[in-house]
């Protein structure tokens, strides 16, 4: 994927490996911005982290988790201060995204997004199957330690499991997608993005400090985003709502008031979770259709022109090839994968 000769050398690697472990710091440090209090600890509603490092792992390869492990490292110091469970909870956090990304090559992961599989790989494999290491073992600590008391484990469990859960399902597509960006950017429907925009930027922090329960008002604007932008709308909706939503988790108002900590997680982390689903899966589901469409045209098209150079007594012209041929090479290879050797 890395196009540039000179970062597939020792010294590039190491460039690489640091550059991950700034964005992987610098997405801890942002996540901490927020925070909740479950059983005496410190969760965090959203952890952007998860997201960063698994996205580094897609695009770069495998071969650059030491900076995992060590944005991992300095974002532990921020919180505590360094004792033997510390390497227990790199552990976690760096396994973590390293299974993800081994379980979404094994499934033909695409980073492009464009198919339904490529979503429920995403969910289901990176999000909600490997994020389980990093809770347990990071919780298991806790516990261990006699930082947390053994009643307490579940509540904060759930807490950090759906915290990494939800840095995948929103912040790895939304990285994914700016790094296929191509400029200049498209702007046929621009009249209409900046609609939705006005209208995302007015309606849900309405829904969302409503004391009126009227979360469910944002959904119309996903399935908008989802419908007519795909991932990038879909992506870029459920990002700014759950910004807005874990905001007013965090200050107890709005749709989140009158709750105690566990209920204030639930319901967030039950509402973005839902949100997150809803953008991705229905991205790559008409995106998915938006290909099959253009290349059942395409063969239409090209049927045509045979039959009427049969009916005129001519040879059929010699094909093409198109754009629907390279989405069909794309089909074939399940593994878009850079290369981890150096």
């Amino acid at each position: 994927m890395v196009g540039i000769e000179e970062l597939r050398r020792p010294g590039g690697h190491v460039v690489q490996v640091l550059a991950v472990a700034a964005c992987y710091y610098a997405a801890a440090r942002l996540g901490l911005i927020r925070e909740l209090s479950v059983e005496g600890a410190v969760v965090t509603p959203l952890w952007p982290a998860t997201g960063v490092a698994l996205t580094a792992l897609l695009i770069l390869g495998l071969r650059v988790w030491p900076g995992i492990a060590l944005g991992a490292f300095f974002s532990v110091l921020y919180l505590t201060r360094p004792d033997i469970t510390v390497l227990g909870v790199l552990l976690g956090n760096t396994a973590a995204p390293l299974c993800a990304a081994l379980l979404l090559r094994r499934a033909g992961f695409r980073t492009d997004i464009s198919r339904l599989r490529d979503g429920l790989a995403l969910v289901f494999l990176a999000a909600l199957t490997a994020t389980l290491i990093s809770a347990t073992v990071g919780v298991g600590l806790l516990v261990a330690k006699g930082s947390l008391a053994a009643h307490g484990f579940w509540p904060v469990w759930l807490a950090w499991w759906v915290g990494d859960a939800m840095g995948v399902l929103i912040v790895t597509p939304l990285l994914l997608m700016l790094h296929r960006a191509r400029l200049p950017l498209p702007l046929g429907r621009w009249k209409e993005a900046t609609a939705l925009a006005a209208v995302t930027c007015v309606l849900v922090p309405v829904a969302v400090y409503s004391t009126l329960s009227t979360l469910f008002f944002v959904y119309p604007l996903i399935i908008w985003a989802a419908l007519r932008f795909q991932l990038v709308g879909g992506v870029l909706c459920a990002l700014f709502t759950s910004v807005v939503a874990t905001v007013a988790a965090t200050d107890g108002a709005g749709a989140f008031a009158d709750l105690n900590r566990i209920e204030i997680m639930v319901k967030l982390q039950a509402f973005n979770g839902a949100m997150a689903l809803t953008a991705l899966l229905l991205s790559a589901v008409i995106t998915e259709q938006r290909h099959t469409r253009r290349s059942v045209e395409q063969a239409c098209q090209e049927l045509v022109e045979v039959l009427e150079h049969l009916d005129a007594g001519e040879n059929p012209p010699p094909r093409q090839h198109t754009e629907a041929d390279d989405e069909a090479d794309d089909e074939t290879d399940d593994r878009p994968w850079p290369t981890d050797a150096p």
